[in-house]
């Protein structure tokens, strides 16, 4: 059996369409707002993973939401854009299709709730109002793109006769894919499964539309839903890189992808995802949020392939597979080497990064340069996690404060004395201060030389690599008015690494968006 599809042609029922929201759900999250550029970044790099389609944001939420959209969908080509509205929203609507126009393959995502609890506390709504703006939403959307999704927030806390009738609202006038998201993460896989079983026997032209599952996190379950909703017949997969998402997050793609082709004797389905990117698209997206995954993280996670037990160890070495179920490599996992050192020049450095999988600009690779010839100085080893960590540093844009020195005096005998140099809008501004110690002392630098109400509400230290001589990876979240910013650094030097990490939380929070979100973003 095979489907129809506007964006996909024709859709067989073997194969799996991701549908990647890190970028609309997934930034949702307290402190993991990107800009611009950042956002950009990452869509280029989900084209490449090879997701089926980008839900690039909510085009009404913000001046800044609307603009992303519309520059992801000029920059992306091989990949559908999609841009998140509320079905009862004329504007809503309007603005997602003129976001999304640029796109060479575009999509409207409109929903609406449908929960006896969500219609009476949240909407305020009858369901015969409901199942209208159901009609005239996916009518809307028509007018902008062929490709329309319809979703039923807190799908799975509505009444199975009504979610019915929804569903058959949405497809008679429209709707090409329909979506049933556990919205807070409420559900068990057997009702997941059963859900979808439902819609497709009993709603007239479920056979003509593509069914979907977006599952939530709260209890531990979305992977795990989510490969039950595929089990029931869904063959769209919404999830995001790490996982991330409001609250306890969404279905991790990596782990999605990876349970599929793991265990093809149960989910005998095709995808088009490129899996040895998993791993370079999970620390992008950690670098950019300033939120690293945690070390056993599935698939992911430093831990993931690690083997501590004796015997663990013993079995891995005579025989990989009596301890690992798929290979190290397959995800992106390499052993760290040594690939350059201080007498490296920059055409090996610039070869180095392509053979990494860095397009920069001539000027970033410069700057990338100097800074690797001060580290190769440092350190006895270099290896690529410590090229990656000082190339994703430089490679941020259009940043108002850019680092440029830092000298120190610290001890257990005075208090530790800080002077910084940081180049604001061009100009170089400099200012000494003490603190108690030399991390405080730094960041008291940094609020005199540009002053700000913004307050230090996280600051955690790691290594890139190993090693007394490894670089450190600093992150920093700043608060200001209850908006959130992490920023993340790094360097051989500790506290300089502090430091990069301050000035980009700063630089995040001085491009933020001012948001007013409408109520109800998330699916």
């Amino acid at each position: 059996m095979s489907i129809d599809h506007p964006s996909f042609g024709r859709v067989s029922e073997d194969r799996v369409i991701f549908f990647d929201t890190t970028l609309r759900d997934g930034e949702q999250s307290p402190g993991f707002s990107m800009n611009l550029d950042e956002k950009l970044r990452m869509a280029r790099a989900l084209e490449a993973l090879g997701v089926d389609i980008i839900e690039a944001g909510f085009p009404v939420a913000s001046p800044g939401d609307f603009e992303s959209v519309k520059r992801i969908a000029e920059t992306v080509s091989d990949v559908v854009v999609c841009g998140l509205a509320r079905s009862g929203g004329r504007k809503d609507i309007e603005a997602a299709g003129e976001a999304i126009a640029p796109a060479r393959r575009r999509r409207i995502h409109n929903f609406i709730s449908t929960s006896p609890l969500h219609m009476k506390y949240k909407l305020r709504m009858e369901p015969e109002t409901v199942l209208e703006l159901i009609a005239s939403g996916n009518q809307a959307a028509r007018r902008y793109t062929d490709d329309v999704e319809w979703s039923a927030e807190d799908g799975s806390r509505t009444e199975p006769d009504f979610l019915c009738r929804c569903v058959e609202a949405a497809i008679r006038n429209g709707a090409t894919t329909i979506n049933i998201p556990d919205t807070v993460g409420y559900a068990t896989p057997e009702e997941m499964r059963a859900i979808f079983v439902m819609l497709r026997e009993r709603v007239p032209g479920a056979e003509k539309v593509i069914f979907s599952a977006h599952n939530h996190n709260d209890l531990g379950l979305a992977v795990a839903n989510t490969l039950a909703s595929v089990e029931g017949g869904a063959r769209q997969i919404e999830c995001t890189v790490n996982g991330i998402g409001e609250r306890a997050g969404n279905a991790a793609l990596e782990e999605i992808v990876m349970a599929i082709r793991t265990r093809r004797d149960r989910y005998p389905f095709d995808d088009g995802i490129d899996t040895p990117k998993l791993l370079g698209v999970s620390r992008m997206l950690a670098m950019i949020t300033g939120f690293d995954v945690q070390p056993n993280k599935a698939i992911v996670g430093r831990n993931a392939f690690a083997h501590e037990s004796g015997i663990h160890q013993d079995g891995v070495l005579k025989n990989a597979l009596t301890y690992e179920i798929m290979t190290p490599e397959s995800v992106g996992w390499t052993k760290s080497s040594l690939v350059l050192g201080k007498h490296s020049g920059r055409a090996a450095f610039r070869d180095k990064l392509a053979a990494m999988g860095y397009a920069l600009e001539e000027s970033v690779v410069q700057q990338a340069f100097e800074r690797f010839k001060v580290l190769a100085d440092h350190k006895k080893t270099v290896f690529d996690d410590d090229i990656r960590a000082l190339v994703d540093d430089e490679s941020r844009d259009h940043e108002r404060v850019r680092f440029v020195s830092l000298d120190l005096i610290a001890g257990s005998k005075r208090p530790a004395e800080a002077t910084l140099e940081l180049a604001v809008d061009g100009i170089t501004r400099a200012a000494t201060v003490e603190g108690n110690g030399p991390v405080d002392a730094a960041f008291r630098a940094i609020q005199a030389v540009f002053p700000h109400e913004a307050t230090l509400a996280l600051f955690t230290i790691g290594a890139v690599t190993e090693g007394t001589d490894a670089q450190a990876r600093t992150t920093v979240r700043l608060e200001e008015g209850g908006k959130l910013v992490d920023g993340q650094g790094a360097d051989a030097d500790t506290v300089v690494s502090a430091v990069r990490a301050y000035v980009h939380a700063l630089n995040k929070l001085l491009v933020k968006r001012v948001r007013s979100e409408p109520e109800a973003l998330t699916a």
